[in-house]
């Protein structure tokens, strides 16, 4: 639900269709059903126009630029980058556009880093696409789109101000962090890790380190067990 259910945003609207014509949206998943389900419903809307399909963050943000989508949908979990990356991406050089993260991962952990990063809609895989279709008609209204849970919680934060203690130790992880940690529970390696990130094996192993720490952890071990239960506890995409 927009989070201006409750409380508007007043951002100026960015990327906003000229009248009468159809919101263009870019689908971004590297599961295949999950693309096809989001271009069915999409292509069923008479004010939406899918303009394009990816799998990965490098062919996202070539097509973003040849086909200058308003609003681009977003996977956390991609072949060759995490989501959140190529949402900054995008945000940076793209910064007419729209973005809405649709992703398997707990919206506890990952829709304030999303929104941070630079996505205006947060929805968990578990909602409908009918509910995407809601989030991108939000967002192109220049609104935030997050479940009232969230939007409670990020307005609850914003009001206390940033000096609260984090609701669960996974908070405590940095945006980098998390990133290196969920790739642990999904099985890559140090070096998987420093090509997909594109960061250094002394870089990765660093994020390694903190996340351990601040997880209470004393071994990689049981760091990397945690990770692999923390990871496929999110449920299934």
């Amino acid at each position: 639900m927009p989070l201006t259910d409750h409380h508007r945003n007043n951002a100026v609207t960015k990327s906003t269709p000229a009248p009468g014509d159809r919101i263009r949206v870019l689908v971004v998943d590297d599961h295949p059903a999950i693309r096809d389900a989001l271009a069915d419903t999409i292509n069923n809307k008479m004010d939406l126009q899918l303009v394009g399909q990816a799998s990965s963050a490098d062919e996202a943000f070539r097509l973003v630029e040849t086909l200058k989508p308003n609003v681009v949908t977003v996977d956390i979990s991609l072949e060759d980058a995490h989501g959140l990356d190529l949402v900054q991406n995008i945000r940076a050089q793209f910064p007419d556009v729209h973005l809405v993260v649709f992703s398997m991962y707990d919206e506890n952990v990952y829709a304030e880093r999303a929104i941070r990063a630079g996505a205006s809609g947060y929805l968990m895989k578990s909602e409908s696409t009918q509910s995407v279709v809601e989030a991108i008609r939000c967002v192109v209204r220049g609104e935030v789109y997050l479940s009232r849970k969230m939007a409670s919680r990020i307005l609850s934060k914003v009001a206390m101000g940033r000096s609260s203690s984090p609701n669960f130790a996974i908070d405590e992880l940095t945006d980098r962090e998390m990133a290196v940690f969920q790739m642990l529970g999904q099985g890559y390696s140090v070096p998987e890790i420093t090509e997909r990130l594109n960061l250094s094996r002394k870089t990765v192993e660093t994020y390694r380190r903190r996340a351990k720490e601040k997880l209470g952890f004393d071994t990689v071990a049981e760091l990397l067990q945690y990770a692999v239960q923390w990871t496929y506890g999110q449920g299934s995409a």
